[in-house]
């Protein structure tokens, strides 16, 4: 017992940043079933929902950011880190849908980004088998950030709206642009992996 105990190895702070984004993505969720059902007040749903995806997404940047500085990439981090990643987005687009903040014409850019991630999730995977690895462009981090920053307002534009008119309106077109972003970057990824494909069929 003493043996098995002194292998266990407790992730470190960028990793640990990593499990707590997605731990934060339940609490969101929480925050916004709650609100629609009438089971907590609006004010601190949508506050709570927001300052959730705010830290949360900030830890997208600083757990790679402390990873690089302070030479503490793992394995464990580098394939938690997209996934966390996927699951606050594409929590949030569902929970947006549910409480109608996104509807009508605006589902669209919601379902363009859901299916881009499941798309790029199948791609690295298969990638992966490859020991082929695509890094991240310059464009792919301005969808990212276009992306978080959509959401972030649209979790709290419905609240907001009287005293800044517009900011839902707005943020629906952040969230077209980031499908736009998200649509180009996705085909780069499909070229890759049809590109590495192709090669490695002798039939094709």
């Amino acid at each position: 017992m003493l043996e098995s105990t002194k292998r266990l190895k407790w992730p470190n702070i960028p990793t640990a940043l990593t499990i707590a984004r997605m731990f934060a993505v339940p609490a969101l969720i929480a925050c916004l079933y709650l609100l629609e059902n009438g089971l907590i007040d609006e004010n601190v749903a949508r506050w709570s929902a927001f300052a959730l995806f705010v830290v949360a997404s900030f830890t997208d940047w600083l757990d790679g950011h402390l990873a690089r500085r302070w030479k503490q990439q793992s394995t464990l981090g580098a394939m938690l880190d997209p996934i966390a990643d996927k699951l606050l987005v594409g929590a949030t687009l569902m929970m947006l849908v549910y409480d109608r903040t996104l509807s009508g014409s605006a589902i669209i850019p919601a379902t363009i980004i859901l299916c881009r991630e499941i798309l790029v999730s199948g791609l690295r995977e298969f990638l992966a088998s490859l020991n082929v690895k695509i890094l991240v462009t310059f464009l792919a981090k301005w969808k990212t950030f276009l992306q978080f920053l959509a959401l972030a307002l649209l979790l709290i534009g419905p609240k907001l709206e009287t005293q800044v008119p517009g900011i839902t309106f707005f943020a629906i077109v952040l969230l077209w642009l980031a499908s736009i972003l998200t649509l180009w970057t996705g085909a780069d990824y499909l070229r890759a992996g049809i590109d590495h494909a192709t090669r490695r069929d002798p039939q094709s």
